[in-house]
């Protein structure tokens, strides 16, 4: 005896379940998303109050950096406040946005009746994963753009003073600093890959978040480590200032091209590791 392959309720469209628009509803309306905006937005007023209480900047160790430059202009500034920021506060908004996006669901024992409504396994994932790492670009464009408008209130407009000698033109280091931060997202990349598929494995957001944020923590330890020679050139934390090369007279294209394509490689097989285990995954919460 045959049976009959099951019928779809009539209109029932897949591609037309858990929109984008309102997956990123649901999203913006969350606490912790305008906590996140709040805290990116108030830093680069937090630096320009500590330079006006301080006196002005200056790096350490007798090193010359971004720092040393930092009330040169507000393109200077700006730069400042991506460097002091790209190392760790630019990782949390990507772990949070990608680690709790599924796991929460799982937390709130909503997963299962969003798989009901039925939402396919894939379309959840896709509109989840699209939000997460559209919030995440966002959160990385917010702090610079606030920070170059803020820091040409604060010091005026003017060209881009380079630590170690040399300026460029303020047009021209407003589209390298642009630049610079599509690398820093591309480079967190792996960050998303990984805090994805903890969310698909976990149903504790924090384990999720936690565990993509320490990825950070290793791979900076990791890249301390100058015995493990070229072997750090695999680990993505240690491109993650590469983008400093493209605010010289002549950019350096090398450490950001290196620096993308590992991160990328790594974000493809984490992804793929959370679309292959979600798939075949029992949910009960």
């Amino acid at each position: 005896m045959s049976i009959a392959p099951p019928v779809a309720a009539p209109g029932y469209r897949a591609r037309h379940t858990l929109p984008l628009r309102v997956e990123a509803a649901r999203q913006l309306r969350r606490r912790r998303t305008l906590v996140v905006g709040g805290v990116l937005a108030a830093l680069p007023f937090v630096l320009i109050a500590a330079f006006a209480i301080g006196g002005q900047p200056a790096g350490r160790d007798g090193r010359v950096t971004l720092m040393d430059t930092a009330t040169a202009s507000g393109v200077n500034f700006a730069a400042t406040c991506l460097f002091v920021s790209a190392g760790f506060l630019l990782v949390v908004p990507v772990a949070l946005f990608c680690g709790d996006t599924v796991a929460s669901e799982a937390s709130w024992s909503s997963l299962r009746y969003l798989l009901a409504a039925p939402v396919p396994r894939g379309r959840l994932l896709v509109s989840k994963l699209t939000v997460a790492l559209a919030f995440s670009a966002a959160a990385m464009v917010l702090l610079p753009l606030v920070a170059l408008v803020a820091g040409t209130a604060a010091y005026g407009w003017g060209p881009l003073r380079i630590p170690a000698g040399g300026t460029l033109d303020a047009g021209t280091a407003t589209w390298r600093l642009a630049a610079a931060v599509a690398f820093v997202f591309a480079g967190q990349l792996v960050t998303a890959g990984l805090a994805f598929w903890l969310s698909t494995v976990t149903d504790a957001p924090l384990g999720a978040v936690g565990g993509a944020m320490g990825l950070t923590i290793v791979g900076n330890v990791l890249d301390a480590v100058t015995a493990l020679g070229s072997w750090r050139e695999l680990l993505p934390t240690h491109w993650q200032f590469a983008w400093a090369d493209l605010l010289q007279p002549h950019a350096e294209w090398g450490g950001v091209v290196k620096g993308v394509a590992l991160s990328a490689t790594y974000g493809v097989v984490l992804v793929a590791l959370a679309f292959r285990h979600f798939r075949a995954k029992d949910v009960v919460s």
